[in-house]
């Protein structure tokens, strides 16, 4: 039996589905492959096969018409492949659309404890809209850890991207921050959906907003003029582990009370 689960074996895996994956379409996040096309598998048989497969949570064997195939969720591959290759995330996320980053942002709060929603889209039924002109709003994606709200901006944006540029995005974030603060009812309605019952929410009272941008690329600018953090994807998952230490730096949002309701207007 070959040893399946030495270093080398397992770097030449990783890098040999990178390789696959760099000639698929970016948008699928699901790509099934047969399994000669993986040539440092095809000489395993099926028991080893499935016992090293079952290691893996971004790898799976699925039953086509007349055949098997190694099914990979590209999501996973890449979180899952950090640990073998010699690519960092930023790398690895150029393999992702824009659908596909934003889902990448979510796992990674997910594996760092966060409840999760993505593509909150909302109303503004305040007099805020007065101010700003504007009155409906989407989040790309929302995380909340224990009274922590973050409120994310994905972009795939690259290093020739102006200060400007990212300054204004972030100053749009704040906005989408402060429209969601004084909309208490939809606020509540979020809070309800991602936290269930309303004894658990009432205890986290209050809930701390913090507006975030992540992009693709770092840009070496790390906060904007409103001290709104700017975060490339390199860099995020030790953001989440050192946010609560950082939290004094940033501009952050209070929300003081919640509105249970059966049904919002």
């Amino acid at each position: 039996m070959m040893n399946i689960f030495s270093h080398t074996f397992l770097k030449n895996f990783f890098s040999e589905i990178y390789t696959l994956l760099t000639q698929k379409d970016e948008k699928v996040t699901e790509i099934w492959l047969e399994i000669p096309e993986i040539t440092s598998i095809k000489q395993t048989n099926n028991y080893e096969l499935k016992y090293f497969l079952d290691q893996f949570e971004s790898i799976t064997i699925r039953k086509g018409n007349y055949i098997n195939y190694i099914v990979i969720d590209k999501i996973l591959f890449l979180i899952e492949s950090f640990k073998f290759l010699n690519l960092d995330i930023q790398k690895l996320s150029n393999l992702l659309d824009f659908n596909g980053f934003e889902t990448l942002i979510k796992q990674i709060l997910i594996k760092n404890g966060y409840n999760v929603t993505n593509n909150f889209r909302f109303t503004d039924k305040t007099d805020f809209k007065l101010n700003t002109k504007q009155n409906r709003y989407e989040i790309d994606v929302i995380g909340i850890v224990d009274s922590q709200i973050l409120i994310i901006d994905a972009k795939q944006w690259k290093r020739k991207d102006s200060y400007s540029a990212i300054n204004k995005a972030a100053n749009l974030q704040l906005r989408r921050a402060l429209a969601l603060q004084k909309n208490i009812e939809i606020f509540s309605y979020l809070i309800s959906n991602l936290l269930g019952k309303y004894n658990s929410i009432k205890s986290k009272l209050p809930f701390t907003l913090i507006p975030v941008m992540v992009t693709l690329e770092d840009n070496s600018i790390r906060i904007n003029e409103n001290n709104i953090p700017l975060v490339g994807i390199y860099y995020f998952n030790s953001f989440l582990q050192e946010l609560k230490i950082n939290l004094p730096y940033f501009n952050i949002l209070k929300v003081n009370k919640i509105l249970i309701q059966k049904k919002l207007l």
